[in-house]
C-alpha cells in the first residue's frame, strides 16, 4: 500500500478562481428534487433518466460545448453517456477524461450520489469552457455517464465500461481519467472513529475530507491530484493506493477504465463509509455540504489544470 501525503486545500484554487454554493446546489436540485430517483428500474424511472440526460445537454450547450451522446444498450434500453470535448492546442491526441455517472440508486433521488459529482462536473465543465481558464494543452473530456448502479455495476453495461471499451478499440491515449464519486458529505465538527483502514490511518479521524483512490498501478496519478490540490481551509485531500481488488477501492467508474488499460482514480467522500444515507431514499438535498462541496470543486480546478497542461503521466 501506498500512503500519500494530505493537505489543506483552498477555498479558491491557484487560478483564483472560485466556485459557488449556490450553482452547485441548483444542479443537484434539478436530479434530485426535480427529477428524482433516475434509472433503469421500471418505465418511469428510465424516462427520468432521459430526463436527466436531456439536462445536462442543455447545460453542457449553454457553456459553449457541441456535445455529442454515445449510445449503447444496458438492460434492455438505450441509453447515452453525455460527453463534452475541450480540444488541447498542443497534445490533442492526449486526452484526460473527466467523468461522473449521472443514475441513482434504487429507491434514492440521488442528492449526494451522484448529484453532487455530477453537479461538481458541470462547473468543472463551464469554468474551462466560458474563458476562465487558459486552453488546456491536451484534450479534457468532460463525460456522464448513465449506468453505474446496479445491476450494471462491474458489467459491460456500465456507462463507463462501454465509454472505455469505445476507446481502446479506437486507440485513442487516455493519458488520466478522474472518476468524481459523492463529494457532498463532510463532517467538520466531530472525530470518526468508525473510519475504516486504511482510511483510520490519516489523522485526525474526522470526515472532513475528500480521498483520491487508485490501484497500484495507478499511483503516480493518485499523487499528481494530491499534489495539485492547493492549501488551505476548508476541506482536506488525502490520497491512497491500493490493490484494486480490494471492497471499495474497485466501486465507481474509474474500475471501467482500469479493465482497458488506462491510469485512473476516484475523488469520492468516501461514500457508504461515511454517508449513512449512501443508496438510501433520505439522500436528499438538505444533506448535501454544499459549502464543502464548492471548495473541493474549486480545488479540482487546479488538479485538471495541471493534469491538462503539466508534464505527462
Amino acid at each position: 500500500m501506498d500512503r500519500l501525503e494530505t493537505w489543506e486545500p483552498g477555498s479558491t484554487s491557484r487560478t483564483g478562481i472560485a466556485v459557488q454554493p449556490e450553482a452547485l446546489r441548483e444542479d443537484v436540485m434539478a436530479l434530485a428534487v426535480d427529477i428524482g430517483e433516475r434509472n433503469l428500474r421500471d418505465t418511469l424511472r428510465a424516462r427520468r433518466l432521459g430526463l436527466t440526460r436531456d439536462y445536462l445537454v442543455q447545460r453542457l450547450e449553454s457553456a459553449g460545448y457541441a456535445v455529442k451522446l454515445h449510445g449503447y444498450e444496458a438492460g434492455g434500453h438505450r441509453v447515452e453517456n453525455v460527453e463534452a470535448e475541450l480540444p488541447g492546442t498542443s497534445y490533442p491526441d492526449e486526452v484526460l477524461v473527466v467523468g461522473a455517472h449521472y443514475d441513482s440508486a434504487h429507491g434514492s433521488p440521488g442528492a449526494n450520489d451522484n448529484g453532487s459529482a455530477v453537479a461538481s462536473l458541470l462547473a468543472l465543465a463551464g469554468l474551462f469552457q466560458v474563458g476562465a481558464m487558459p486552453r488546456p494543452a491536451r484534450t479534457v473530456r468532460f463525460v456522464a455517464f448513465a449506468t453505474e448502479e446496479q445491476p450494471f455495476t462491474r458489467t459491460p453495461e456500465m456507462g463507463s465500461f462501454a465509454y472505455a471499451r469505445r476507446c481502446r478499440e479506437r486507440h485513442e491515449d487516455i493519458r488520466a481519467m478522474l472518476s468524481l464519486e459523492t463529494l457532498g458529505s463532510y463532517a467538520h465538527a466531530h472525530r470518526w472513529p468508525e473510519g475504516p483502514f486504511p482510511l483510520n490511518l490519516y489523522s485526525p479521524l474526522r470526515g472532513d475530507f475528500f480521498a483520491v483512490v487508485g490501484n497500484l498501478a495507478s499511483r503516480a496519478l493518485v499523487r499528481r491530484c494530491v499534489a495539485a490540490f492547493p492549501q488551505g481551509p476548508g476541506a482536506r485531500c488525502a490520497g491512497v493506493a491500493l490493490p484494486g481488488l480490494l471492497p471499495g477501492v474497485k466501486s465507481s467508474d474509474h474500475w471501467s477504465f482500469w479493465q482497458h488499460g488506462y491510469p485512473a482514480v476516484m475523488l469520492t467522500d468516501t461514500g457508504p463509509l461515511r454517508y449513512r444515507h449512501y443508496h438510501r431514499h433520505s439522500d436528499i438535498l438538505d444533506r448535501v455540504d454544499f459549502t464543502t462541496l464548492a471548495t473541493v470543486t474549486t480545488g479540482l480546478v487546479s488538479v485538471v489544470r495541471e493534469l491538462a497542461t503539466g508534464e505527462p503521466v
